[in-house]
């Protein structure tokens, strides 16, 4: 089943179910979907979906950090959930530990070896780990391979 029809088939679960927070979590993912198809005119696979959950999902915490500032709890606790529900749907999330393999590998890959080659081993550990690390991680990890 595809990552489009399992979506689909969870919205109308959740629906069922009366489960309004994660039908209206999932709707707006399908909608996200919907409008990158139409803006490309072409059906997305499950990587492609899978870079949009990414989004969402760092959309979301950038609000958090946001809702924070503002100290509302009720956001930031209903925002918490929503990032719970579309996790569900991302493959298994990499931990430190494991992005920092990543890391290193690449480095030897593309020779990176210095702060001015950040970009390059950037660009190759997001490639590699495209929907199973945040990019913030993933950033601090290679700053602080790169400034040793």
């Amino acid at each position: 089943m595809s990552m489009k029809e399992t979506l689909a088939l969870d919205w109308k679960n959740a629906l069922k179910a009366k489960e309004k927070l994660k039908a209206t979590t999932i709707s707006m993912v399908r909608a996200a979907i919907l409008q990158v198809e139409k803006s490309g005119s072409a059906t997305l696979n499950d990587e492609d979906i899978i870079v949009i959950l990414a989004k969402e999902i760092k959309q979301r915490r950038e609000s958090i950090v946001e809702f924070e500032k503002g100290n509302r709890q009720d956001l930031i606790d209903k925002t918490s959930e929503e990032i719970e529900i579309l996790l569900n749907y991302l493959p298994q999330q990499l931990n430190e530990n494991e992005i920092l393999v990543y890391v290193k590998d690449a480095a030897v890959e593309v020779g990176a070896n210095s702060i001015k080659d950040m970009g390059k081993l950037m660009s190759a550990v997001i490639a590699k780990t495209k929907g199973r690390a945040d990019g913030k991680i993933v950033s601090k990890l290679v700053k602080e391979y790169l400034s040793k």
